[in-house]
């Protein structure tokens, strides 16, 4: 009995898990910029910017600068964003589902499927 009990719960939670966000993430829809969220957006874009680029091998210094900055303005640009359910949709998405949780890919996914979402099919 007590295995199934057990079993039950790791059932439940492991969907939970892989829902979870990545360590750090700063949440562009509940941001309200006091100087510890932005210091922690700042951490969490130069952990995942120093990751991203190991991965690939990219160790220079210019371009580690610039992929940060390209994602700390893509977080501010977030942080405006009209659509906030449209975004956590996103964010569920790119940093529940799957790896791919820079605010550079957020922003790029949020504009198409901003776009996507007033268009129509038409003949």
């Amino acid at each position: 009995m007590q295995v199934k009990k057990t079993l039950l719960a790791l059932g439940l939670l492991l969907p939970m898990a892989a829902m979870a966000m990545p360590k750090g993430f700063v949440d562009p829809t509940t941001f309200k910029g006091s100087e510890a969220e932005k210091q922690s957006a700042i951490n969490y874009i130069k952990a995942r910017t120093q990751k991203d680029m190991k991965t690939i091998g990219v160790d220079s210094p210019a371009t580690l600068r610039m992929m940060e900055q390209s994602n700390l303005d893509a977080f501010k640009q977030l942080t405006a964003a009209t659509d906030k359910k449209l975004l956590k949709k996103v964010i569920e998405t790119y940093c529940g589902q799957i790896d791919m949780c820079t605010y550079q890919n957020l922003k790029m996914m949020y504009d198409r499927d901003l776009e996507a979402s007033k268009q129509d099919l038409n003949w």
